[in-house]
């Protein structure tokens, strides 16, 4: 038992290790004002939507974009409606959009979308139309001053640009509500740190600008994992560029509410991540070493380390109870307590965390006051719930495969849930 115990301690305090220096980034978070940032210049933009299948909510994002504050002569909006076998095609022609339509079975997921989107912009529009492009998800929705700030960030010398990451049903469900949770933190107590310290922050999926010749550079969009984020975000900081963070522009997408759905998008995001430590992994421990990268060690941190303990101390300690019990060994007890005590302590850290995020973000959160505080109370069993998508990525073989998304708010009826 001695033995079991030690295990468990050394798994708890390389948990206290990897992470504590995110106590740094909370404490910065919320003691410093985040810059303010100006520009001289409006840049030309070219706006990338990807959808599949997206026809209820596609025209609600061009709505937004065709009433933002930044000036419209200077924003071109081009989707691809990938392997649709709807009317997304069609709503995106009607709302203002170029559209390109593309079908191939075999090449799937958005980073092939994005590839084939830009290669047709630079052949009917030029490889140097546009200074840079924005990239959304077709559920998302923009405030009207999104492109202004970013465009502010951007003409300061940042060649990709992320924003903050709001949701339309935060007040749906638990399930919502800790997606919301958690993009929200990523976004207020990660990236604003991150930029604040002068490090790397990380690309979130969606809301995102970058820069035409970091683009060119690359020979187009050229990350296909099943986490092409990450993968970009994580090749930019190899590159020695600088991933900021523009708290001011704020982007709204739509969260799973359904458990399997949820399962199945966590699991494709941890398998996507283990795909980007499998492939640039030796690059990043190499840059950390030798050149004292920060960013690099930030993006192991915060994401392999947690996989891999959460999993091993899940697998160990129920190997251990489970041959307690058929050898019957005494005192197998103690596997019991190391989960509970472990359950117990995740879970007051998560509701901190979590209560902090709500607390700090409230006037943000777009929902009544009890449901902000059921979002908060249940936070843990969603991030619990990551335990079955981190074996399930770990065990299987997961391919991309799209959410449908049904919440077809307007950036109006968004603007009005904010006055509530």
């Amino acid at each position: 038992m001695r033995t079991l115990s030690y295990i468990n301690f050394i798994i708890s305090i390389l948990f206290l290790a990897c992470y504590a220096y995110q106590a740094v980034y909370l404490a910065c978070a919320l003691c410093r004002r985040p810059k303010v940032f100006t520009a001289k210049k409006n840049h030309r933009y070219g706006v990338l939507i990807a959808a599949r299948n997206e026809e209820a909510v596609i025209a609600q994002l061009i709505e937004s974009v065709r009433a933002q504050t930044y000036p419209a002569a200077l924003i071109d909006i081009f989707v691809v409606a990938d392997n649709c076998t709807d009317q997304t095609a069609a709503a995106a022609r009607a709302a203002g959009a170029v559209v390109f339509e593309r079908q191939d079975r075999y090449a799937v997921g958005k980073g092939y979308a994005l590839r084939f989107l830009l290669n047709e912009i630079y052949e009917h529009y030029g490889e140097d139309a546009f200074e840079g492009f924005f990239v959304f998800d077709a559920d998302n929705i923009l405030d009207e001053h999104f492109i202004e700030e970013m465009n502010k960030v951007f003409d300061s010398g940042y060649e990709v640009v992320t924003s903050y990451r709001n949701s339309k049903n935060f007040g749906d469900n638990w399930i919502s509500a800790g997606y919301s949770l958690f993009f929200l933190r990523e976004a207020t107590q990660l990236n604003r740190p991150r930029m604040m310290l002068g490090t790397s922050s990380c690309v979130s999926g969606t809301g995102f600008l970058v820069s035409n010749r970091i683009l060119r550079q690359n020979g187009g969009w050229k990350h296909f994992l099943l986490t092409e984020d990450f993968e970009f975000t994580v090749d930019c900081i190899l590159k020695n560029t600088m991933v900021a963070y523009c708290e001011n522009a704020v982007i709204y997408d739509e969260q799973p509410t359904k458990l399997g759905q949820s399962l199945m998008q966590r699991a494709r995001w941890i398998k996507g991540y283990l795909q980007v430590f499998n492939r640039y992994g030796k690059k990043m421990f190499k840059k950390m070493i030798v050149d004292g990268s920060f960013a690099c060690f930030d993006m192991i941190m915060n994401n392999i380390p947690c996989l891999v303990l959460t999993c091993a101390t899940l697998i160990f300690n129920a190997i251990m109870a489970v041959a307690g019990i058929v050898t019957r060994t005494p005192d197998m007890d103690i596997c019991i307590l190391f989960v509970v005590t472990g359950l117990v302590s995740s879970s007051l850290t998560l509701w901190f965390i979590s209560g902090v995020t709500c607390i700090t973000q409230r006037k943000h959160i777009h929902a009544p006051t009890r449901k902000k505080v059921l979002g908060v109370l249940l936070f843990p069993l969603f991030v619990f719930t990551y335990a079955i998508s981190m074996l399930y990525a770990v065990f299987t073989n997961i391919e991309w495969k799209p959410i449908q998304h049904t919440v077809a708010l307007s950036a109006e009826e968004i603007r009005n849930l904010r006055k509530k």
